[in-house]
């Protein structure tokens, strides 16, 4: 079975992810591991990295529990605020052979601080795996 590698920050919940990832998983059999960069809000001047963290965390357990309550095989880390580097590294550690392609998905384009600078991409190059990209809203947490 082919592993994807999903990396989403804000739009982790969006249901344009989930349906992204079952195309691929209807495609041909696929987990999946989500990548979930570290991200500070421009106006979070006052939070601390652990809050950081925590908030990133509690963000990717509640997109596992959710994925797999709708039958996704999915798993998770976090990662490294640059979302390249974050695949990168990911990639590195587990070999380019472990995952079949790499799922990006951002905010709509106007919004998008990704897609300003072409990480889908720049991912692209950096693992020389495919790439597919979804653009979903961010969602406001439950």
């Amino acid at each position: 079975m082919r592993c994807c590698l999903v990396v989403a920050h804000q739009t982790l919940d969006s249901p344009m992810l989930e349906d992204a990832m079952a195309d691929e998983a209807v495609r041909d059999p696929a987990t999946f591991h989500l990548v979930v960069p570290l991200f500070r809000p421009d106006d979070a001047v006052a939070v601390t990295d652990l809050q950081v963290r925590a908030a990133a965390q509690e963000r990717l357990n509640r997109a596992i529990s959710g994925f797999r309550a709708v039958g996704f095989l999915a798993d998770g880390e976090l990662g490294d605020p640059n979302p390249v580097e974050a695949v990168r590294a990911v990639v590195e550690r587990d070999g380019v052979e472990a995952y079949s392609m790499v799922l990006v998905s951002t905010l709509p384009r106007v919004a998008s601080r990704w897609l300003r600078v072409d990480v889908p991409s720049r991912i692209a190059r950096a693992t020389g795996l495919p790439v597919s990209h979804v653009e979903a809203p961010a969602r406001v947490p439950r």
